[in-house]
């Protein structure tokens, strides 16, 4: 097929859209996605200078989203005094596979001259994934565990490193996905603590200064794209699941939306779409009140209990 907007060869059709777009034009459209996101969410402060500038960290695990997302945004800000990046890596302690990730992550940050960390499950919490997933007190998937030790290391780290924004690569598959968890589970304190933590405009949340606030530039952009875009413009990226990976209900959402996007191309936009204006109206019933919160008895972490769940899982670990 030709590429609707020049006539070159075409590498991908959009079923959602119609189009076919050569390299160039699929790239481009991939950025200036990217772009609006940013600029639609208002993630550049008016008030960021050169002599006073932001820090934005980005959650970076060597994957085809956060490459691609560092990748962009190290080329969108590279001219621009008033955005400092910073990437962090975690390494959750899994043989065979986080290792091959953070070396795609030192090639890239190193290729871009990005400040670079990494931590670890191991070093900060005295426990690696095989451990978990081989013990499992709580009989729950492993990716349970791992989202509530790694969200605890980004949002922590955030702060250590006076972060003003921490930004992941999450696509729009991942979006949809929650979306429909959310529904399903008619979880709607769940959608306006969605809306005012990463999904709507900054003016519009309801933020609060116990969490760092967070962005998904990348989530308009479907997971396909982002892996097409990664092997085209060969980044450095490490595309295996992770071996832990389980048929958790987000595996069966997700099973779903791939079924309902083959047939009825768009699917995941129309959810976003009107997830979007449900997540606004739940969070403008729901305001952000710092007062809801106390600090962990065991680590000190914003939670709403008297201890985070991340150290209560640790305490099941270590029974």
């Amino acid at each position: 097929m030709d590429c609707d907007r020049c006539g070159g060869d075409a590498v991908m059709h959009a079923a959602y859209s119609g189009a076919h777009l050569c390299e160039d034009h699929f790239r481009r459209s991939v950025e200036k996605r990217l772009r609006r996101r940013i600029r639609e969410d208002g993630l550049v402060p008016r008030d960021a200078t050169p002599d006073d500038p932001v820090t934005w960290l980005i959650g970076l695990s060597g994957g085809k989203d956060s490459v691609v997302l560092t990748q962009l945004l190290a080329e969108t800000f590279a001219e621009d005094p008033r955005i400092e990046l910073v990437a962090l890596s975690i390494h959750e302690g899994i043989e065979g596979y986080r290792d091959e990730s953070l070396d795609a992550a030192e090639a890239l940050t190193k290729d871009l001259a990005l400040r670079h960390e990494t931590v670890s499950y191991s070093e900060e919490f005295g426990v690696r994934m095989d451990e978990v997933v081989e013990n499992d007190p709580e009989n729950m998937a492993a990716c349970a565990y791992c989202g509530v030790f790694r969200r605890d290391l980004l949002s922590r780290y955030a702060d250590e490193y006076d972060a003003d924004l921490l930004l992941t690569g999450h696509n729009l598959d991942d979006e949809a996905e929650t979306a429909l968890m959310n529904f399903f589970e008619g979880d709607v304190d769940q959608m306006a603590k969605h809306f005012d933590a990463s999904l709507g405009p900054m003016p519009e949340r309801s933020l609060t200064d116990k969490h760092v606030p967070r962005a998904k530039p990348l989530r308009d952009v479907p997971e396909k794209e982002v892996a097409l875009y990664a092997r085209l413009a060969d980044l450095p990226a490490h595309i295996t699941e992770c071996p832990h990976a389980s048929e958790s209900f987000r595996g069966e959402i997700q099973k779903l939306l791939y079924s309902m996007e083959e047939t009825h191309p768009g699917t995941r936009h129309s959810i976003m779409a009107g997830y979007e204006q449900l997540a606004r109206y739940a969070a403008e019933r729901v305001d952000a009140d710092d007062s809801a919160y106390d600090a962990c008895d065991t680590c000190g972490a914003p939670t709403t209990g008297g201890r985070c769940r991340k150290c209560q899982l640790l305490t099941a670990l270590e029974a």
